[in-house]
């Protein structure tokens, strides 16, 4: 007997405008090579809108980038002499991220020490808050105000470290040597500090939270979803204590940001749609406590962290229906971990032998054909796992599809609201790294192989 082929129906109502596409397509890091910024057009081609600055050169940052340990070698120099620091390497990485169109987002802080059961060097917290926070104060001025032969280059989002609640545990933890209210406390004198000086010039921000996986176990305030099993200190107590410190030392909260990668947590290994109920945990955690206008970024996530799949089109498939899927949720930012070039679980969009893009990259591409529109038209998949977003501007639509089922679909589109005299086809499947295919759409109906994605495009030239 013929196997009956699998169906969904797509839905797009061009008329119906839901918002605007939010930065889903931002990352973590850029791709350099060394000192090399050869491979940075490939976020211009992709139209990344932002590159998280965290774990920039490798252990401790190389020595050179980013981390405050090498913008401001000596914690005991004169924080207000431009001679106590160094900035000309995170210089290059930030000029070249500007010339690429992408805005960097800045972590203030240190590279996580994945080697820290030998010996850790730069995860206790600082020796004086104060002085601290009037550092990043002058690394702001630098990036932002021209100071120390500086630039004017408006970044917005400053994140106050990364992790702290990393394994909560000081034997294991690779962020953080410090206790929770150390970091409670550092986080607000350092955030009251740099909005005093920079006021809504900037928006600050942390903790980089690990991952709300324990969200269902929450006693203060219940989530929602199938039971879970994970350390509850590190993921719900520590929050819980961040943002009722903040709120009584009147700290602002500008972007909370938090973390998920699939394979933590066995939930999200079997269904990565969970994270949607992740993300409106956070969104309700934070209005319980008042933020009620603080965004929420995801700016560390991956759902694929084998180096051995990379290039293969489900795992394309999982990335974009991720981005598609949380488009839908309150979440305002996300940043890929990471777009670094090199040899690494997380280094997931580009060949390090060669630098050429694996066909996860095109993913985000396709995220941005959405995101140039703007105008995200309301839209509709009857299957879970076939994931659909739609764009329009004026004479111009663009239908972005996701299907992370193990078998071929066939789509069946029901589209109103747009008339279309040319339509384009692109793919990325076992035989196509985003492709225009050349194909018709036939009676509103197109086939989509198991994993893999398509890009619909559409033109109206009368």
């Amino acid at each position: 007997m013929k196997k009956q082929v699998r169906e969904a129906q797509i839905k797009v109502d061009f008329e119906k405008i839901n918002g605007k596409f939010k930065p889903m397509h931002g990352v973590g890091q850029p791709p350099r090579t060394g000192i090399s910024d050869t491979f940075f057009p490939y976020l211009t081609r992709a139209g990344i809108p932002y590159s998280r600055l965290h774990d920039v050169g490798g252990w401790m940052g190389g020595g050179l980038y980013v981390d405050i340990p090498n913008l401001f070698p000596d914690f005991d120099a004169d924080e207000n002499d431009p001679a106590s620091y160094n900035f000309p390497f995170t210089d290059k990485i930030i000029e070249g991220l500007i010339k690429a169109g992408c805005e960097p987002y800045f972590r203030l802080g240190v590279t996580i020490e994945n080697a820290h059961m030998i010996k850790a060097f730069r995860i206790f917290p600082p020796k004086d808050f104060e002085k601290w926070a009037r550092i990043c104060e002058h690394v702001i001025r630098h990036y932002n105000e021209g100071w120390a032969d500086g630039y004017h280059f408006n970044i917005t989002y400053w994140e106050i470290w990364n992790e702290p609640d990393d394994c909560y545990k000081e034997k294991t933890a690779a962020m953080w040597k410090g206790t929770p209210e150390e970091y409670y406390r550092l986080y607000s004198v350092t955030a009251k500090h740099l909005k005093s000086c920079f006021g809504d010039t900037i928006k600050v921000g942390g903790y980089g939270h690990c991952g709300v996986y324990e969200y269902v176990q929450d006693t203060e305030l219940k989530g929602i979803g199938h039971e879970d099993t994970y350390i509850y200190e590190f993921t719900i107590s520590f929050l819980h204590g961040f943002l009722k410190y903040q709120r009584e030392t009147g700290a602002p909260l500008d972007f909370f940001s938090w973390h998920v990668y699939d394979n933590c947590h066995k939930s999200t290994e079997e269904d990565f749609i969970i994270i949607t109920e992740h993300a409106d945990y956070v969104r309700r955690i934070l209005d319980h406590y008042g933020y009620t206008n603080t965004e929420h970024h995801l700016n560390e996530w991956n759902l694929w962290t084998d180096a051995r799949h990379r290039d293969l089109p489900r795992s394309a498939a999982k990335t974009l229906g991720f981005m598609l899927m949380m488009q839908n949720t309150s979440t305002d930012i996300m940043c890929f971990y990471d777009a670094g070039i090199g040899f690494s679980a997380y280094k997931s969009l580009f060949n390090p032998d060669n630098g050429y893009p694996y066909r996860t990259y095109y993913s985000f591409m396709i995220f941005n054909a959405l995101y140039k529109l703007g105008n995200s038209a309301e839209s509709s998949s009857s299957d879970e796992h076939v994931f659909v977003q739609a764009g329009v501007d004026g004479r111009k639509s663009v239908i972005a599809l996701a299907n992370t089922n193990n078998e071929q679909v066939k789509i069946n589109l029901d589209l109103s609201g747009f008339e279309a005299s040319d339509v384009q086809i692109y793919r990325i499947d076992e035989e196509n790294r985003y492709t225009l295919t050349g194909e018709e759409l036939k009676d509103n109906s197109i086939m989509i192989p198991a994993n893999s994605c398509i890009e619909i495009k559409m033109f109206d030239l009368n």
